[in-house]
């Protein structure tokens, strides 16, 4: 009676074998890595050209986050501040600072100081400042305490699960548009909180998309 099966099925048990092996370590590094800080980049604090101390320039100054970040209400982007801005104070304020050295070698040579960027989404993501900060949601909710912080680190992990969970429960995060930029105001807790983001939303008609095109387009 001939065999069923030829020869070559002999090497297939183990092919098999090693197959499973490899789905199973490229499934745990998979979650390991996806599913850590380390691919949301949650506690990342790169070191900055200069060391802008924002809790010294926030809560010490009182500077408006709009000082430095201008186009935050009218652009989909946060920009980052041009040396003119900094120098509009450090002209004259530690005009000497070594800290400040490569400040002065920008101011000097028109070249842009090369902060290192912390928060950056993915290219099919779509994000923009302008239309969050324009209906109640606060620098604070994705940025943290930065008025306290002395060298800004990624605060968030802004992973798809944690912008759902604001936009299908809004209530939980919003408050009065003048206190969006007070990142030193403390938001009510519990009931207090509900009712007054409810509030807000009926107000000001709020209405979170969920839709996959809000955000990836």
């Amino acid at each position: 009676m001939a065999n069923l099966f030829g020869k070559a099925a002999n090497e297939l048990p183990p092919k098999i074998v090693v197959g499973i092996l490899i789905i199973g370590v490229l499934t745990v590094a998979g979650i390991a890595y996806y599913f850590t800080p380390k691919y949301t980049r949650v506690g990342y604090m790169p070191e900055q050209p200069i060391p802008f101390d924002h809790s010294l320039h926030v809560t010490g100054l009182g500077l408006d986050c709009r000082f430095c970040h201008s186009f935050v209400e009218k652009s989909g982007f946060s920009n980052i501040p041009t040396t003119q801005t900094c120098m509009s104070c450090h002209r004259m304020v530690k005009a000497d600072s070594p800290k400040l050295a490569e400040l002065r070698e920008s101011w000097e040579s028109g070249e842009p100081v090369r902060w290192a960027r912390i928060y950056q989404l993915p290219d099919y993501v779509y994000f923009d400042h302008s239309a969050h900060v324009n209906r109640g949601v606060s620098c604070f909710t994705c940025h943290g305490e930065v008025n306290l912080m002395r060298t800004v680190y990624h605060k968030a992990p802004l992973s798809m699960s944690w912008c759902l969970d604001c936009h299908r429960n809004p209530e939980y995060f919003l408050r009065p548009q003048d206190k969006v930029f007070d990142l030193a105001w403390k938001p009510p807790a519990g009931l207090q909180q509900i009712e007054m983001g409810m509030h807000l939303i009926e107000n000001e008609n709020i209405k979170p998309s969920e839709n996959c095109s809000a955000c990836h387009r």
